[in-house]
């Protein structure tokens, strides 16, 4: 695509087009694989954006659940045990590793390892 079609594509998309194109090209640069290609059993590390995060009140286990979106697909992210992580919230960007499971047709990894990025101003 040349450089004229790129602008005038940025400037007519709006902004959930230009947010999924820049997780896109961090998932790149992170090496990780897309969202939209993992199947379950897979061990992946994924990088993308939390949606939302919610805590689920348990009386034998609590549970805190986050969405992460790379731009193709995504991920609920569930550790089991917590009712809340530093730095866990809506909005940050983070690169998180474990094995893809299924739960109610949707691809989760329980407890996963995350690394977040540096928070933007």
């Amino acid at each position: 695509m040349s450089p004229l079609r790129r602008a005038i594509a940025r400037l007519s998309a709006d902004d959930s087009e230009l947010d999924a194109q820049e997780l896109q090209r961090e998932c790149l640069r992170a090496s990780c694989k897309p969202m939209g290609l993992i199947a379950a059993g897979e061990q992946v590390a994924v990088t993308g954006r939390l949606k939302s995060v919610t805590f689920t009140p348990c009386t034998n286990l609590p549970l805190l659940e986050a969405l992460l979106y790379d731009g193709s697909d995504m991920i609920s992210l569930v550790w089991l045990g917590r009712r809340r992580i530093a730095g866990i919230e809506p909005g940050r960007l983070l690169t998180a590793r474990g094995r893809v499971a299924l739960r109610e047709e949707r691809k989760v990894i329980y407890n996963p390892h995350y690394t977040l990025a540096a928070p933007t101003s």
